[in-house]
C-alpha cells in the first residue's frame, strides 16, 4: 500500500510541475498548439489521482478491505484518467459532445477542462456514455463491457 500512495503523490508532482510549464513559458514552441489538449490530459490525469487517493483512504481505513491484487489498478487508473482526458477533448473539438459554456476565451478553456476532469475521474461512466454517442450518431452497437446479460447484470 505504501508505494500506491508514494506513486500517487509522485504522479501529483510530475503532473504539477508539467502543468506549471505553460504559463511560466517554458513550453517548447512545436507544443504550444496543442497547449490545451495537453492541459485536458493532465486535469483528466489528476482527476485519476485524486480518485485512487480517494480509494487508497477508504478501501485501507474506512472499510479495511485493502486487498494487494488491485495494486495494479492503482497504478494503471491515472493513465486510463489520461486516455479519457485526451479523448474528451477530441470529442469536444470534434462537436460530438458539447458544452453549453461558450467556446471564446477562457470560459471555453475551463469547460474543457471541466468536462475533461468529469472523464479522468469517473472512466467507466464516461466510456459508457461516449458508446452512447456512438451509438446515436455512428450506429455503433456498444462493446461487451457495458452489455446486459439475460438477468439484467452489466458484464
Amino acid at each position: 500500500m505504501k508505494r500506491v500512495i508514494v506513486y500517487q503523490i509522485l504522479l501529483v508532482v510530475i503532473l504539477t510541475f508539467l502543468w506549471a510549464q505553460g504559463p511560466l513559458g517554458w513550453l517548447p514552441a512545436w507544443l504550444r498548439d496543442y497547449q490545451l489538449a495537453i492541459n485536458c490530459i493532465l486535469t483528466a490525469s489528476l482527476a485519476g489521482v485524486l480518485y485512487c487517493i480517494r480509494a487508497v483512504y477508504t478501501n485501507y481505513s474506512a472499510r479495511n478491505t485493502w486487498d494487494k491484487r488491485w495494486e495494479v489498478w492503482y497504478y494503471l487508473r491515472p493513465l486510463a484518467s489520461a486516455v479519457a482526458g485526451l479523448v474528451a477533448f477530441i470529442f469536444l473539438k470534434a462537436g460530438i459532445a458539447v458544452l453549453d459554456a461558450t467556446g471564446d476565451g477562457e470560459g471555453g478553456m475551463y469547460g474543457y477542462l471541466a468536462f475533461s476532469f468529469v472523464a479522468g475521474y469517473n472512466v467507466d461512466r464516461f466510456l459508457k456514455k461516449i458508446e452512447e454517442q456512438a451509438k446515436s450518431k455512428f450506429g455503433v452497437e456498444p462493446s461487451g463491457a457495458y452489455r446486459k446479460d439475460d438477468d439484467g447484470n452489466t458484464s
